[in-house]
C-alpha cells in the first residue's frame, strides 16, 4: 500500500474514495440498482463528515490486510500449535498471493475486508465448538459483521461459519449471519431488486480466466484467475505465474497430511481443507461450457443469482486451509531436518514423545512455551537433547525463511502498491463547487453515458464514476458493465431510460417526469454523448469549468425518492449491523479477559 498512504484518494477501477460522501437513497441501497455497495457506502457516509473519507478507506484496507495475515497466523497457532516461523509462513500465504494482488488492482478494497475476516471466522467457529461461551459467539458476530461490508464478503464468511460450526449450532450461526447481512438483505427487499433476474451474459463475462501455462483449474488453485486480464500484476502474465503457482501448491501439499490428521480439532481442520478444494473446483467447473450454461439459467430465472457470476471471488474460501497447510508444511520440513540431527533410537523416541505432548497441549489451548521449545523438546531434558534444542529454532527459522522467500519472489511486483498502480489521486476543486450547487429537487443524471470514466487525473485504468459518492444527491446509474468486449446489463431501469432520453435529445419535461432535477456533464472523459446537446440547450446552466458543467431542469420535478418508512427500516438494519461490528469484538475481548483473570 506504500504509494497509497500518501495524500489523496483511492480511485482505481471499482474503488472510489472521496473526501465526503452522503447518506442518499443509493448509499442505503434503496435505488433501483442492486445494493452491491451496502453497507460500505452508508458507513462512509456516516463517518466522512467527521473523518476524511479517503483516510477511512485507507485505514480499512490497511487493517484488513493486517488482519488477514495475523488471523492466518493465529489460526495456525491455535489449530496446529505452530511455531513463530510457521505462523509467519501462514501469514505470507494469506497476504502475498495473486488473489490479494488482483482484487487490489480491481479496486475491491471492501471485498478484501471479507477475505481478511475468513481466518477469524474459522477461529471463532472453532472456539464455539470447543467451549461455546458467549464470548466465542460475540467474536463470531463481529467477524460476520466485518465480512458483511459487502454482500459477497457476507456470503464468504457465512459459508465458512456454517461449514465449521456443526449442525447443532447452525440456527445460531444463521441468525447472526442474517443480522450481519441485514443492510443489503433489507435494501434488496425494499428496493425490489430481488424480483429482477440478472443478465445471463454476465456469467461468461465474469467467468474465471485461465492464466498462461496454467489453465483455469491451475490458475484458481494458485489463488488467481480473475476475469479482468488488465487487473493482474505483470508477473502473472509470464512464466513466473507457473513457477509461483507450483511453489505455492507444493508448500501447501507438504502440510496437508498433518492438517487432516487425527486430533481434538480434526473436524474443523478437515472441513477447511474440503472447503478449499470445493472453492477451487466449483469455480473451475463454472468456467466450463456446461457450468456456464447452468449458471446462466440460474441468473435468468433465480433472483439474486447474480451474486454467483464472479465465481473467482469464492476462491477466497481456500485461503484459511492454504495458510494452515503451509504452516504445517513448514513444521514437517523443520522436524525432518531436526530429527536428522538426533542419533540413537532412544533420542528419537523421546523427541517424538515430547513433540506429541506439545501438540496435545496446544490443541487444549495450553501455552507450554515456558517448558517447551519450538521443536517440542524440553530445555530441562537430558544431555542428548541439547544439540536438538539448540538447533531446532535455527532450523525452523531457516525453513520458514526459505518458504517465505519462495512465496514472495514470483510475485515480487505486489510490493509498493502492486507495482505502483495504487497511487492516490486528487479531485479538482470543481467537484466541491458542484456539490455546493445542488439545492434544487430531483436526482442527478450524468453525461457521457456509461458508468466508467477516464479523467486526466485518474490514471490509465478506467474508473467508476465518482459522482454518486461526491454529490449529496442520488446520481442515476444504469449498472451496465463493459466486460471483455460485451456489455452486461444492470438493474437500473429508470437510469437506463434517462440515459437513452439524453442520448436521443429528449425534452426537459421528460427528464422532470423521470425525477431528474439536474444534469452533470463530465468533460474530458470518453463516452457517448449522442444528441444530448439538444436536451442541454433546454436546461438552465448553473456551473461550468474545464472539467464539469451542471444544468438545472426547469419546471416541477416528479419525486422518485424512497419513502421515509423505507429509509427508517434501512437505517435500523444498518444500526444493528454496526452494533454487531462494534459490540461483538468488545464483548469477546471483555469475556476473554475475564476468563484469563479467573
Amino acid at each position: 500500500m506504500g504509494p497509497l498512504l500518501g495524500s489523496g484518494y483511492l480511485l482505481l477501477r471499482d474503488a472510489v474514495s472521496t473526501p465526503r460522501s452522503y447518506l442518499t437513497d443509493s448509499a442505503l441501497g434503496l435505488g433501483d440498482a442492486a445494493p452491491r455497495a451496502v453497507p460500505q457506502d452508508a458507513l462512509l457516509a456516516m463517518l466522512s463528515p467527521v473523518i476524511d473519507g479517503g483516510l477511512i478507506v485507507k485505514a480499512i484496507l490497511l487493517v484488513a490486510l493486517w488482519a488477514a495475515g495475523y488471523g492466518a497466523a493465529v489460526l495456525a497457532r491455535e489449530l496446529l500449535g505452530a511455531s513463530i516461523g510457521a505462523q509467519l509462513v501462514a501469514a505470507t500465504v494469506a497476504l502475498w498471493n495473486p488473489y490479494v494482488a488482483e482484487r487490489l488492482l480491481q479496486g475491491h478494497w471492501s471485498l478484501l475486508a471479507g477475505y481478511a475476516a475468513l481466518p477469524w471466522v474459522a477461529l471463532a467457529a472453532y472456539r464455539i465448538r470447543t467451549d461455546g461461551t458467549a464470548g466465542a459467539w460475540a467474536g463470531l458476530a463481529g467477524c460476520l459483521a466485518a465480512a458483511g461490508l459487502t454482500p459477497t464478503g457476507a456470503l464468504l464468511a457465512g459459508i465458512t461459519a456454517l461449514s465449521l460450526a456443526g449442525r447443532r449450532r447452525l440456527a445460531g450461526v444463521l441468525a447472526l449471519l442474517i443480522v450481519a447481512s441485514g443492510p443489503w438483505l433489507t435494501a434488496t427487499a425494499l428496493s425490489g431488486a430481488a424480483s429482477e433476474p440478472s443478465d445471463p451474459a454476465g456469467i461468461a463475462a465474469f467467468a474465471a480466466r485461465a492464466e498462461p501455462g496454467l489453465g483455469t483449474l491451475g490458475s484458481l488453485a494458485g489463488l488467481g484467475g480473475i476475469w479482468n486480464g488488465d487487473a493482474v500484476p505483470d508477473s502473472r502474465t509470464t512464466l513466473l505465474a507457473v513457477i509461483g503457482t507450483v511453489l505455492l501448491l507444493v508448500i501447501v501439499a507438504t502440510g496437508v497430511r498433518s492438517v487432516i490428521s487425527d486430533g481434538a480439532d480434526r473436524y474443523v481442520r478437515r472441513a477447511l481443507v474440503v472447503l478449499a478444494a470445493l472453492a477451487v473446483l466449483l469455480p473451475a467447473l463454472g468456467a466450463t461450457p456446461w457450468g456456464m450454461h447452468v449458471l446462466e439459467w440460474l441468473a435468468a430465472h433465480v433472483p439474486g443469482a447474480g451474486l454467483l457470476r464472479d465465481t473467482q471471488k469464492y476462491v477466497a474460501l481456500a485461503m484459511p486451509a492454504y495458510a494452515l497447510c503451509a504452516a504445517a508444511g513448514c513444521g514437517v520440513l523443520a522436524k525432518r531436518f531436526s530429527t536428522a540431527q538426533v542419533t540413537g533410537p532412544t533420542d528419537n523416541a523421546q523427541l517424538a514423545a515430547a513433540t506429541q505432548r506439545s501438540e496435545s497441549l496446544a490443541r487444549q489451548g495450553i501455552d507450554d512455551s515456558s517448558t517447551t521449545n519450538i521443536a517440542g523438546s524440553s530445555p530441562l531434558s537430558s544431555a542428548p537433547f541439547d544439540p536438538v534444542s539448540k538447533l531446532s529454532p535455527t532450523v525452523t527459522g531457516a525453513v520458514a525463511t526459505i518458504l517465505i522467500t519462495l512465496l514472495v519472489l514470483p510475485l515480487l511486483d505486489l510490493a509498493w502498491g502492486v507495482g505502483g498502480a495504487m497511487r492516490p489521486v486528487h479531485y479538482p476543486a470543481g467537484w466541491q463547487q458542484v456539490a455546493g450547487q445542488l439545492a434544487d429537487p430531483g436526482d442527478v443524471a450524468v453525461l457521457p453515458g456509461g458508468m466508467f470514466r477516464k479523467f486526466r487525473y485518474s490514471g490509465r485504468a478506467p474508473v467508476l464514476d465518482p459522482a454518486p459518492r461526491l454529490l449529496p444527491r442520488d446520481v442515476l446509474q444504469t449498472g451496465e458493465l463493459p466486460v471483455r468486449g460485451r456489455t452486461v446489463s444492470g438493474e437500473g431501469a429508470r437510469a437506463r431510460e434517462v440515459e437513452a432520453l439524453l442520448l436521443r435529445g429528449g425534452s426537459a419535461q421528460e427528464l422532470a417526469s423521470n425525477g431528474v432535477g439536474l444534469v452533470l456533464l463530465e468533460r474530458g472523459t470518453p463516452g457517448p454523448l449522442g444528441a444530448s446537446k439538444t436536451t442541454l440547450a433546454q436546461l438552465d446552466p448553473i456551473f461550468s469549468n474545464a472539467d464539469l458543467a451542471l444544468y438545472r431542469v426547469p419546471g416541477a420535478v416528479e419525486r422518485h425518492n424512497a419513502s421515509s418508512m423505507d429509509r427508517a427500516v434501512a437505517i435500523a438494519a444498518h444500526t444493528l449491523w454496526l452494533a454487531l461490528l462494534v459490540g461483538g469484538p468488545l464483548v469477546a475481548a471483555i469475556t476473554r479477559r475475564a476468563r484469563r483473570t479467573r
